[in-house]
């Protein structure tokens, strides 16, 4: 939604990024502006939403009370739950009370003291663990669910399973028994179970081992990426990465890309963070504001 660092410019906003599986909107972090950057993006304000923030620096989270405001106006009655280190839930108590309006539907904070696993879904799970900012800061992993093996109708066929109920109920891992007696299990005509997706979202950070731990294997790490090589002190004392750092966490990580993010108003023309994290890690892109990734299922 917004791929800008602490001061937005004409070009990129303030920082926001959003999965969208098949039933739900989950936000990481939200920018000022965010709310409209959601019209745009064509999301629209689904009935089933989460909010994860990474930590309490205004450019994260100044976009909550207008996303708040906007669901209100539309007369939202759904939850939306949201997730993130101490002080989220004050921040928000003393906007509804100092802001002059009314929530149309209940919030549900869950204020994070420790790395794990923090939401489980039918579907997917979310992971935190600490990243390595000025301020704490957590580092997310959305991980879907492993997903069952490729069902060979050939094999089916071979061992004498006719076509129709008995193979959804193999499909859905249930073992069957044919009229002549034999068992046929899942395994027998499916492959072996495929890993669901990984897509990693650091939030501000230094280079951090434990990000890297998180990101392991992700098939997308979305990285901060302050600045290049040239402000890499000021970088450290801020609590932030260059271009080449956010590279050498991907290569650790073994990530299959990396998606530089967080980008000083500073960089208009962005070849040379591309160049420095391209010389480490292969697979990069520099994250624009609505672009739109879809990342397929691992076979």
């Amino acid at each position: 939604m917004g791929t800008g660092g602490a001061v937005p410019s004409v070009r990129r906003g303030l920082p926001s990024m959003a999965i969208r599986t098949d039933s739900e909107l989950i936000l990481f972090d939200c920018g000022e502006g965010t709310q409209r950057q959601m019209i745009l993006a064509g999301t629209g304000f689904p009935k089933q939403m989460k909010i994860f923030v990474t930590h309490m620096h205004g450019d994260h989270v100044l976009g909550i009370p207008g996303l708040l405001q906007t669901m209100s106006l539309l007369d939202r009655t759904e939850p939306v739950n949201m997730f993130g280190p101490a002080g989220l839930r004050r921040y928000l108590d003393s906007v509804v009370a100092t802001v002059n309006f009314h929530l149309s539907f209940p919030i549900g904070i869950s204020e994070v003291h420790e790395e794990g696993v923090l939401n489980h879904e039918r579907n997917y799970q979310v992971e935190a663990a600490w990243a390595d900012h000025s301020v704490p800061c957590l580092a997310y992993a959305f991980i879907e669910r492993q997903r069952p093996g490729r069902f060979f109708p050939d094999r089916a066929e071979r061992m004498g399973v006719p076509e129709g109920p008995l193979w959804s109920r193999l499909r859905s891992g249930e073992e069957i028994r044919l009229p002549d007696g034999r068992i046929v299990r899942p395994q027998d005509v499916m492959g072996p179970p495929r890993r669901g997706r990984k897509i990693v979202y650091s939030g501000d950070t230094r280079p951090s081992r434990s990000v890297v731990k998180l990101a392991n294997g992700a098939d997308l790490l979305i990285h901060d990426c302050s600045f290049n090589q040239d402000l890499a002190d000021k970088a450290r004392d801020d609590g932030h990465s260059t271009a080449a750092d956010a590279a050498i966490v991907a290569k650790k990580a073994k990530v299959k890309q990396l998606a530089l993010f967080h980008i000083s108003a500073r960089y208009e023309d962005t070849s040379i963070l591309v160049k420095e994290a391209s010389a480490i890690f292969p697979n990069i892109l520099v994250a624009s504001d609505l672009l739109q990734l879809d990342i397929p299922s691992p076979d």
